[in-house]
């Protein structure tokens, strides 16, 4: 191996892959529990930003190599150069990366799904945290890990948080930092579902070629509507929806969407 191959060994990757109108991400740095480099974080935030304009994309999944999802930032190699950052680092730098990788997911106009065993740390957690659906194994751990290292919480934690489980359960994980299994995450709401290690593979998988199957841009819209809503009166959202309502009326999967209903058959979306 050359010097240039350890160095992107030890750095990780994220690696993408095609399942015809499923993108499939997976963070690959399993001997540092799939931490993320800034390469990587780098790289995430290039994959989807490209996927955004890629009309031939149905549903996004994210997923972690070997034994865990993701167990956040990789602060130990960021703080072990020796060398102080300079003033500001953190505020010019953040935005950029694990900020920006959080908004994408949240506004991307495709369905993401993400499948966790092990850890889902800081960054990590909050990654699934963000995601249309997460279904994770029973066993797995979420973890916001902040007040324990000493600093406050980035990435989305005390948006995200707050309003998937409620302000009291959000302080436990944040103030106390709690670690919740993939059990209690489920039925406080913080990720769609918990089910058994053995089945993980599968019901991630099911769930992203049912939405993979959904006429696509409609999906986007809706989407788009809910995370506006919640910071919208009754009104205001409900002509943000009649302003989506229009769009989805004029796409094809609208028209064969009607089709299927009076025919009595399931619809054969194209995402179009």
């Amino acid at each position: 191996m050359t010097d240039r191959d350890e160095s992107t060994a030890a750095e990780g990757a994220v690696t993408a892959t095609r399942d015809g109108g499923i993108l499939r991400l997976t963070i690959d740095r399993p001997d540092r529990r799939n931490s993320l480099s800034h390469t990587m974080i780098r790289d995430m935030v290039t994959i989807l930003t490209d996927a955004a304009t890629d009309d031939s994309l149905r549903a996004v999944g994210i997923t972690g190599a070997g034994g865990n999802f993701c167990t956040g930032a990789d602060w130990v190699a960021t703080n072990t150069s020796g060398q102080r950052p300079r003033t500001g680092d953190l505020v010019r730098r953040i935005p950029h990366g694990a900020h920006r990788l959080i908004e994408l997911v949240t506004t991307l106009h495709l369905p993401v799904v993400c499948t966790v065993r092990g850890w889902a740390v800081g960054l990590g957690c909050n990654l699934a945290l963000a995601a249309d659906f997460t279904v994770a194994s029973a066993e797995a751990t979420f973890w916001e890990p902040f007040i324990a290292r000493g600093f406050t919480p980035d990435s989305g934690a005390s948006w995200l948080l707050p309003r998937l489980a409620g302000v009291a359960r959000a302080k436990r994980m944040v103030l106390l930092g709690e670690q919740v299994s993939g059990t209690d995450a489920a039925a406080w709401g913080l990720i769609d579902s918990a089910v058994a290690e053995v089945d993980l593979d599968s019901a991630a998988d099911a769930l992203l070629h049912r939405l993979a199957a959904g006429p696509t841009i409609a999906i986007g819209l809706a989407k788009q509507s809910l995370a506006r809503a919640a910071n919208q009166t009754l009104t205001e959202a409900m002509d943000a929806e009649l302003a989506s309502l229009e769009l989805a009326c004029r796409t094809a999967d609208f028209k064969e969407g009607l089709a299927a209903f009076r025919e009595r058959r399931t619809p054969d979306f194209q995402g179009r």
